[in-house]
């Protein structure tokens, strides 16, 4: 296995060559994936409807097909779904992965096509791993195996030469025949559709296994190694997996969950590597081992464009090119990629922390906000202000959501949160005026509205029982895979609901 393992790091070193290319070309690479993307698609549906045969730059593009949405672009894919083949893309489409649909309540389906597969999504994979050698060139995780918490897959029955299931299941389902002998647990169990079942099984056919690494969100990693130290009676991971030397995730924020995941694999040597990877493609990967910040990978088969935030609901909103966009900044993230989505908002606000090369940082969800009373809380804020409480009062968090207080009579507004801790604060009253103050340090528009307590007051929070939001998504239908909990919400339906729980 050690001859193996050094094979396979020279191997991944080798793309580090192609990665400091469009470091180094970002915007001729860029253009490239722009004509190549327009030509390829030009005989399709969508093609011929916006002329792509007669597109030859990327103003003419932006001037003649309107930036998408999923509800837009709905019909098409319901098309591709029930068979029909050269709609959005000219590659046949036989797989869909099934979005958590953190945007509205509803299922999305997003075509996933052969060329997304291998040049998005297999290919982030390869260079996560290659980046990871190149940061350690001791790295061992080829003597080893991959634990991967994956969703599950079903057959789709509008047509059965079509399947679809969480990102995860269909990329578990198409891996090479090599990657799938690195991985465990084996299929049957990583694409079980029950989640506690699956964790039960997952967690004790792999507690004899060599595990070097895991992949998977945060949130269901952390119920699975809680159920081996159950399991097993161990303390920590590490007594289970000896030679555990690397865990890469994405989805969700890490760093409410960073000191949970120190407690369980307490070791300077863990190696933590975070990605950008999403049902519509792969953008992103930590390639620095002491920054937070995400390298924008380019050449994915992927065309971006950024829509700064002030613009979001114009009426003919204007997107940027990589060469237009400034430093910390707010734009929703525009893709047009080898699976057939153009223009697309994916949803996800992003702002760079570095122009050469181009690295960024996931601020928050277009939809996932508190705009009660023009306060322009974002995620972004609310992880500053909730890692500082922890840090100044020895908390750790498992979960949290917030959401507006309504005016009321005589009553100003406010924000009211629910926080499940897995240590509690030493004072919970000076955990809510440090996050308060942090929050009027990051937000202007949010200190504002504090200011004497004119239209905002003082954060109300409640501290919820151990595994409320655990239940609160099974209840939902909303455990395991890519389902997250919803940090952050404009209106009181998320919140309403765990209050009536508690």
């Amino acid at each position: 296995m050690t001859i193996v393992n050094s094979i396979f790091t020279w191997i991944m070193k080798k793309r580090m060559h192609q990665i400091e290319l469009f470091i180094k070309y970002p915007y001729d690479v860029q253009d490239e994936w722009f004509q190549t993307l327009i030509s390829t698609a030009q005989h399709t549906e969508w093609g011929k409807k916006y002329g792509y045969s007669s597109i030859y730059n990327q103003d003419q593009f932006k001037e003649r097909v309107p930036i998408q949405n999923y509800e837009s672009l709905k019909p098409y894919i319901e098309k591709m779904m029930s068979g029909e083949q050269n709609v959005l893309w000219p590659s046949e489409i036989k797989w869909f992965a099934k979005s958590s649909g953190t945007t509205n309540d509803r299922s999305k389906f997003i075509p996933v096509s052969e060329e997304s597969l291998e040049e998005c999504h297999f290919k982030g994979g390869k260079d996560l791993l290659s980046m990871y050698c190149d940061n350690r060139p001791d790295a061992r995780i080829f003597t080893g195996k991959c634990l991967v918490l994956g969703g599950s897959h079903q057959i789709n029955q509008l047509n059965t030469d079509s399947c679809y299931g969480d990102l995860s299941a269909v990329l578990i389902k198409n891996l090479p025949f090599w990657a799938e002998f690195y991985r465990t647990p084996d299929m049957s169990i990583a694409l079980m559709d029950n989640f506690e079942e699956k964790v039960e099984k997952i967690a004790r056919v792999t507690i004899d296994v060599n595990v070097t690494n895991i992949a998977g969100v945060p949130t269901w990693n952390l119920v699975l190694a809680k159920r081996i130290l159950e399991i097993t009676g161990k303390n920590n991971l590490l007594e289970v997996w000896p030679n555990l030397e690397f865990y890469f995730h994405g989805a969700v924020n890490f760093n409410p969950y960073r000191e949970q995941f120190k407690k369980l694999i307490p070791s300077d040597n863990m190696y933590y590597l975070e990605t950008y990877n999403a049902s519509e493609g792969f953008f992103g990967i930590q390639d620095q081992p002491n920054s937070e910040e995400l390298l924008l990978m380019l050449d994915y088969g992927i065309y971006y464009e950024f829509l700064p935030m002030e613009d979001l609901h114009a009426e003919n909103p204007k997107t940027l090119r990589l060469d237009q966009v400034q430093l910390n900044k707010n734009y929703a993230l525009i893709i047009s990629t080898n699976a057939g989505l153009w223009r697309y908002m994916i949803g996800d606000t992003i702002k760079f922390t570095s122009l050469s090369p181009h690295r960024i940082q996931i601020t928050g969800r277009t939809k996932h906000f508190i705009n009660a009373f023009g306060e322009e809380l974002i995620i972004d804020n609310a992880e500053k202000g909730l890692a500082k409480a922890c840090l100044e009062t020895h908390a750790i968090i498992r979960d949290y959501t917030a959401c507006p207080i309504y005016f009321e009579d005589d009553e100003v507004g406010g924000h009211e949160w629910i926080i499940e801790f897995e240590q509690k604060p030493d004072d919970i009253e000076r955990f809510t005026d440090i996050l308060d103050q942090t929050l009027r340090e990051a937000n202007s528009d949010y200190d504002a509205k504090r200011y004497k307590d004119m239209a905002l007051r003082r954060p109300l929070l409640h501290l919820a029982p151990d595994n409320t939001f655990y239940h609160w998504m099974k209840n939902r239908g909303k455990l395991g895979g890519q389902h997250k909990v919803p940090r952050l919400a404009n209106d009181r339906a998320y919140v309403d609901e765990i209050l009536k729980m508690l």
